[in-house]
């Protein structure tokens, strides 16, 4: 049976690496060797963190493809215009991010950019 191109199965599934979505992605094959499903011993450290964050916005999907990166990256620098307000914008893209692309900072991992921080988590391919 042919898995339908949907968008990233994500690294716990068993289609980790090997579904038709997959192909072309940069982090295949992580994803494949299991390795991406492991713990990630920084949880603890970042939910501590997270504490002092006074409003969090979420913005996902099950499907890829829809906009998601260009919704946040729009709205964080929406919300930025207020010179009063702290704004940060976290991308944790499994399947290679592309919030430094819209932002024309590919190669950058940490970046400010006036009143907005970004922080882009992902296989940076270079």
């Amino acid at each position: 049976m042919e898995e339908a191109p949907h968008g990233c199965p994500g690294a716990d599934s068993a289609q980790a690496g090997r579904g038709a979505s997959c192909q072309g992605c940069p982090n295949q094959r992580l994803c494949a060797s299991g390795a991406g499903a492991a713990p990630d011993p920084a949880v603890e450290e970042i939910k501590e963190k997270m504490k002092t964050v006074k409003h969090r916005i979420l913005v996902l999907s099950g499907k890829g493809g829809v906009g998601k990166s260009t919704f946040s990256a729009h709205l964080a620098h929406g919300l930025a215009e207020d010179g009063d307000t702290q704004v940060a914008l976290l991308d944790i893209d499994i399947c290679g991010p592309s919030i430094p692309k819209i932002m024309g900072l590919e190669g950058e991992q940490v970046m400010a950019v006036r009143e907005l921080d970004w922080f882009s988590l992902g296989k940076h391919v270079q």
